[in-house]
């Protein structure tokens, strides 16, 4: 039967003025890990990701290589594709902002929000900086040698020009309240704070098209205009379930159960984007969570400073898996983090070679020495089992608990925990010694250790899919008994284990 429960996650569809950094790579890995779990706990997931391809910044970009603004997009957006296939993402839609059903689905809220009074004429005057697409009150603007420049540090400059306009100011107060009804809406409570306060510190109508260039979704009935970018780009999230046909099939995967972004847009999705829904009448994400910002090696990353991190660099020079082991590892999710190839290294040997390779390579060996490569049936229970045991038995829930906050590095250091707990009681139990002495007990030993390692295997493949696939195929564990159900059922005594191979390779010097 299939499952009624549904999940439906989304990265921020990145923009193409430049190619994928760690950032962009960060934030999909998140989705992907969770989309990953989802299906694994038996939900029907939807998990999608795309690209941003109008402004005037990428009309810009477009122009400064001399190349007309689609050809561009379409070189850009494969960078993106190719980013989400190198680092394994299980996405199940890419979206695309120039496609013909996004445009659709923008006219049509567009003409929703129309019909029911939130859209006005007038003309807008004020501080917009190009980078960021956005306009800033004159409160948030700073100056240094006669340039002005928003809060990101983006430079402004004074537009006057006619434009459409969305009554934001009229949500204010309903938007407060959402946030009171709904705590778990923005997250983490740095940025729900962030959020709440300016829209306490007063909303003003919002300008939702521009005259000035000619890259975006035409305006229904007014072709001099082009929606502004980001009335276009949130759309996308209901785009792709097939809005405006609210008879769709992927519409039920409505409203989205989490919005994965940076910090830099948590405005955008948790102040316009529930305003331009419950405008239209339709219903609202239930979560928005926005992570923080990497550094190298303690410097911000830039372009200028030359530091700025390839993802697909750091795949050739540490493996796939390892690396996106580490970035949800090292940092807690929300917080900024600092990326450091001296504390890569030292993840990788210590929690994945020492730990978790060197746990399996023991057992597996064992195994395979001393039980004719077959799983070995459990003997009398021991009062020492149940250490090892209730750990394994609490660890999917655990990981569960802490993945429904969206707490990687909290679920990461669960599963480490009861990793290097399988160490020490190995080194307790000592089966190589009980070979002489108990040959049942060594047995049983190792077959708690089996069942220890097929756990940690199994909530591990979010995070791991390929090498997590090879320590299970290492188990024994056949293709169809590898979600968190299956954990239920042993396998039977006796099933046969190939040979094993070390999983995890140390490393021993840096990359110059």
């Amino acid at each position: 039967m299939t499952s009624e429960r549904r999940y439906y996650l989304t990265t921020p569809i990145y923009y193409v003025n430049d190619k994928p950094h760690i950032g962009h790579a960060y934030t999909s890995l998140a989705a992907d890990v969770l989309a990953r779990w989802k299906r694994m706990s038996g939900y029907q997931v939807h998990f999608l990701t795309g690209t941003d391809e109008h402004g005037q910044k990428v009309e810009k970009a477009a122009e400064a290589r001399g190349m007309d603004p689609q050809a561009f997009t379409d070189q850009v957006s494969q960078a993106f594709r190719d980013l989400a296939v190198r680092m394994n993402y299980s996405n199940d839609d890419f979206i695309r902002t120039t496609e013909e059903r996004h445009k659709r689905a923008c006219a049509a809220l567009w003409k929703r929000l129309e019909e029911r009074g939130e859209i006005y004429l007038g003309h807008y005057e004020g501080w917009y900086a190009v980078r960021d697409e956005a306009f800033y009150g004159p409160d948030e603007i700073t100056e240094k040698d006669g340039q002005k420049f928003a809060p990101t540090g983006a430079p402004v400059e004074w537009v006057r020009e006619p434009s459409y306009f969305f009554r934001l100011s009229a949500w204010q107060d309903r938007l407060l309240a959402f946030y009171d009804e709904h705590p778990e809406f923005i997250a983490p409570q740095s940025r729900r704070n962030e959020v709440i306060s300016f829209v306490k510190s007063g909303l003003t109508d919002l300008s939702i098209s521009r005259t000035s260039f000619k890259w975006g979704v035409k305006v229904p009935g007014d072709e001099a205009h082009v929606m502004y970018v980001w009335l276009d780009a949130l759309t996308n999230y209901i785009t792709a379930l097939g809005y405006p046909d609210e008879n769709a099939d992927l519409w039920r995967f409505w409203p989205a159960d989490v919005h994965f972004v940076g910090k830099d847009i948590v405005r955008f999705h948790a102040i316009y984007w529930p305003a331009f829904l419950m405008a239209a009448g339709l219903p609202v994400p239930r979560r928005v969570f926005a992570h923080g910002w990497w550094t190298n090696e303690g410097q911000k990353i830039s372009k200028s400073l030359g530091n700025v991190i390839d993802p697909l660099t750091l795949v050739e020079q540490y493996g796939l898996d390892p690396v996106r082991f580490f970035l949800l590892r090292e940092v807690p999710f929300g917080n900024d983090g600092d990326f450091s190839r001296k504390s890569l290294i030292q993840r990788l040997n210590s929690e994945l070679a020492n730990d978790l390779g060197n746990l399996a390579q023991r057992t597996l060996s064992l195994i395979q020495r001393n039980c004719d490569g077959q799983l070995p049936a459990a003997g009398a229970p021991d009062p020492t089992d149940a250490e090892l045991l209730d750990a394994v038995s609490a660890l999917p829930q655990r990981v569960e608990e802490a993945l429904s906050r969206q707490a990687f590095h909290e679920a990461l250091e669960r599963i480490q925990a009861v990793s290097r707990l399988g160490n020490s009681w190995i080194d307790a139990q000592k089966p190589w010694s009980l070979k002489k002495t108990d040959v049942v007990r060594m047995a049983s030993v190792l077959r708690h250790l089996h069942t220890a390692l097929r756990a940690l295997a199994t909530v591990l493949q979010p995070f791991m899919p390929d090498t997590m696939s090879r320590m299970l195929d290492q188990l024994g564990v056949p293709a169809e008994a590898r979600d968190l159900a299956a954990l239920a059922m042993p396998l039977p005594d006796g099933t046969a284990l190939p040979p094993p191979s070390p999983l995890f390779q140390k490393i021993q010097d840096e990359p110059a």
